[in-house]
């Protein structure tokens, strides 16, 4: 997995133009049926991919952490959302909520999530390539390439589509 994840920087680094590019032009002119396309691709995809061998988003990113998220999994921990937060999380240049440092906490041994039932919305919709409205996503997708080669095989399957 180490290799494919080298492989993928250096891919991610080659296309880098040809994706900003990409994503300008989908924004101006965006396809009526982008979304169901997208839908299809992501779900092509995650039939193949396997999140588990490689978990490189929870490794190496902080999901931002809502406070019906924080709410939650308080509740699943039995403490008070203070406490959570102090032992977990800080406040990143946005004011958002974030973990205090990678890989994720809640990271296992196996690339399991020991929160699974209850994680952040974040994690449940990483990496966000089956949102509605895709296009208006394009600075997310574009960072999420780099850490997650489900979606940069997506995007070039659609890059290909849409030629």
């Amino acid at each position: 997995m180490q290799n494919q994840l080298e492989s993928l920087s250096k891919k991610v680094k080659e296309h880098q133009k040809v994706h900003r590019n990409f994503f300008i032009k989908l924004r101006k002119k965006t396809p009526k049926n982008l979304d169901a396309i997208m839908e299809k691709l992501h779900e092509e995809e995650f039939k193949k991919a396997d999140c588990l061998q490689c978990a490189n988003c929870c490794k190496t990113t902080s999901p931002i952490f809502t406070k019906k998220d924080i709410e939650r999994i308080s509740k699943f921990f039995r403490i008070k959302t203070r406490q959570f937060i102090d032992m977990y999380l800080h406040l990143d240049e946005d004011q958002d909520y974030v973990l205090n440092g990678s890989p994720c906490t809640f990271l296992a041994a196996d690339n399991s999530c020991n929160i699974y039932e209850v994680r952040p919305k974040a994690c449940r919709e990483y990496p966000h390539t089956d949102r509605k409205s895709f296009e208006k996503i394009s600075d997310l997708t574009l960072r999420n390439l780099a850490i997650c080669p489900a979606t940069f095989n997506i995007v070039e399957a659609l890059r290909a589509k849409l030629k």
